[in-house]
């Protein structure tokens, strides 16, 4: 597991008689590093499973197996710990996709190509607010890359996109996964899954 401090959650609620209170505070109940690319650390937040949000004292959402993207019209946030690449992944990395992504239980999601810039290569159609919170890491995109830094915001808009750690330790990034439904222009021009 990563260096980096647990993530501790308080989850409000109401009593019976409508008042606030804690209704759980402590570690995340789940939080699982990946076998297929070790010292990759999801670590689950909370997840809402339809819009608007239904507002009550509902089980946590969180426990259960491990899936990339938000609920259908549901939203999901994480912290991942995302380690420094290494010459061997980048050299084996793409044939370990597969097992990764179902992992995380959304094989569709790998584009990973033999001419993709990064073995993590992968879509999600889904709005995502992915936020450094430390260390460092590269954006890799079909076209381009940008340096990401802590309080950097990245706003991913379903696009073909890998994380690159090129920095020598662990990143921590809080992400904010929103269902999302792709623009008909852009789907038709997609290459790899949608």
């Amino acid at each position: 597991m990563s260096a980096l401090p647990p993530i501790t959650r308080i989850v409000t609620g109401h009593d019976a008689a409508g008042r606030a209170v804690i209704a759980s505070q402590g570690p995340l109940p789940t939080v699982v590093e990946l076998a297929a690319i070790p010292g990759t650390v999801f670590h689950e937040v909370w997840a809402t499973t339809q819009t608007p949000a239904y507002v009550g004292n509902d089980p946590d959402p969180t426990l259960g197996p491990l899936t990339l993207p938000p609920p259908r019209n549901g939203t999901r946030i994480r912290f991942v710990d995302i380690p420094p690449d290494t010459d061997d992944f980048l050299a084996t990395g793409a044939g370990k996709m597969g097992a990764a992504f179902a992992e995380i239980g959304d094989m569709g999601a790998s584009t990973i190509e033999d001419s993709s810039p990064h073995p993590l290569m992968h879509r999600t159609q889904s709005v995502d607010y992915g936020i450094v919170i430390s260390g460092e890491l590269t954006l890799v995109l079909d076209q381009g890359e940008a340096r990401l830094t802590p309080g950097t915001v990245v706003i991913q808009r379903g696009t073909n996109h890998a994380w690159a750690n090129r920095s020598g330790a662990v990143c921590r990034m809080l992400f904010v996964l929103v269902d999302g439904a792709y623009d008909p222009e852009i789907a038709a021009n997609l290459k790899g899954p949608k």
